[in-house]
């Protein structure tokens, strides 16, 4: 890997060469402007204003504008003249734990190697000692003609450095976050939880770019002469509000079908979760209260209309007892005909037996009187 800067890391009195590698690379697929009419190269030609002709590379300086719009002019040496220790100086000023910086400082990333034989022993000196403190060097260093902020890390075996941005380059996050106060419900955290542990982790090497591969093949198809696949088309109904609770139990389904888990229950449920706008959901709901008002209606209806008919059947069979006795009714079959029989003729018996037995006493009354008048003649 071809060096961009050579300098050396200050490690207190400790002295590293060391040569700057940029750790990565750009893999875009890099396009040129043309003119459209007949596909004419595109460039740009630098020209002085003043003498309205083009310059070489090698007449073009550096200048700051200032706030008149005059130029002054600042030449390479007026730069390196500069009281700067770190021009070509990595300059280590304190050791802090990782988690101390903030990913949003980070920018470029280098590696630092070593610099000739008489390097290795310090390089992996400080490496060692980074590894075994777990934690990260803060450093300075001038790159491009300015002072960066550097980290210094170990991966795997080499020391990396990561620039990173002044605390002042830094903007607040209090305009972008949301003014509105929102509420998020437990079940809603759950499920969320619930989607977090089903995509689970990857590995980050088996991620990459496929609008880049897109890209690639698109061209090979447009060289070769075959034709461009096209993109499939997008659904429709997209910027919709949705129920966010049925949107995360859509989501948590999808991950487990992606990973294979829970088709056994879908498959049995046979069911699909749906994203419901939330204004068709409130409608369901006040359907199904009205459904269940009117169910309970009809069910306090019938109740009502079984109690009474409870009262009229109480009514009728306690009325006989409150009036004349009625006739034996032919309900029963024969056996309640026979009783009533039964019953009429042994009412006859008894008034028969009652006036014979009437008629007896007044003939012994009658022989009784006739016998106490003829004593009394038969005495006078």
């Amino acid at each position: 890997m071809r060096s961009i800067w050579n300098g050396a890391i200050s490690f207190g009195l400790v002295s590293i060469p060391i040569k700057l590698v940029n750790a990565t690379e750009n893999h875009n697929v890099s396009f040129r402007q043309i003119h459209t009419a007949d596909g004419g190269r595109i460039r740009y030609r630098k020209v002085c204003e003043l003498e309205e002709k083009e310059v070489t590379a090698q007449e073009i300086g550096k200048g700051y504008e200032d706030a008149d719009g005059s130029i002054i002019p600042i030449t390479d040496e007026d730069l390196a003249s500069l009281p700067i220790p770190t021009a070509k100086t990595i300059e280590i000023v304190a050791f802090v734990p990782a988690e101390r910086i903030d990913p949003l400082q980070m920018d470029t990333a280098y590696y630092l190697a070593a610099n000739g034989v008489p390097a290795a022993k310090p390089y992996t000196l400080l490496r060692e000692a980074l590894k075994r403190s777990q934690k990260v060097a803060i450093a300075k260093f001038a790159l491009r003609g300015r002072e960066r902020l550097g980290m210094l890390r170990v991966v795997d075996n080499a020391i990396a450095m990561h620039g990173l941005l002044w605390p002042d380059e830094i903007r607040a996050a209090d305009e972008v976050a949301p003014d509105t106060h929102v509420t998020v419900r437990d079940a809603e955290l759950d499920l969320a939880d619930a989607l977090m542990e089903t995509l689970g982790e990857v590995d980050i090497e088996t991620l990459h770019d496929d609008y880049r591969i897109a890209v690639e093949e698109m061209i090979a198809a447009k060289t070769g002469g075959g034709a461009v696949a096209q993109a499939p088309a997008e659904p429709a109904g997209g910027g919709k509000v949705i129920d966010l609770m049925a949107a995360l139990e859509s989501s948590v389904r999808a991950a487990q079908a992606a990973r294979g888990e829970g088709a056994d229950e879908a498959s049995e449920e046979g069911e699909v979760a749906e994203v419901t706008p939330l204004k068709s959901r409130k409608t369901a709901a006040r359907k199904t209260e009205s459904s269940k008002t009117a169910s309970s209606r009809a069910a306090s209806s019938r109740a009502a209309s079984t109690k009474t008919d409870s009262s009229k059947t109480a009514s009728s069979k306690r009325a006989p007892s409150r009036s004349a006795p009625a006739a034996p009714k032919a309900v029963g079959g024969k056996k309640s005909t026979a009783g009533a029989a039964k019953k009429a003729a042994s009412g006859t018996t008894a008034k028969k037996t009652a006036k014979t037995t009437g008629a007896k006493k007044s003939s012994a009354k009658t022989a009784a009187a006739k016998k106490t008048t003829a004593r009394k003649r038969a005495s006078a």
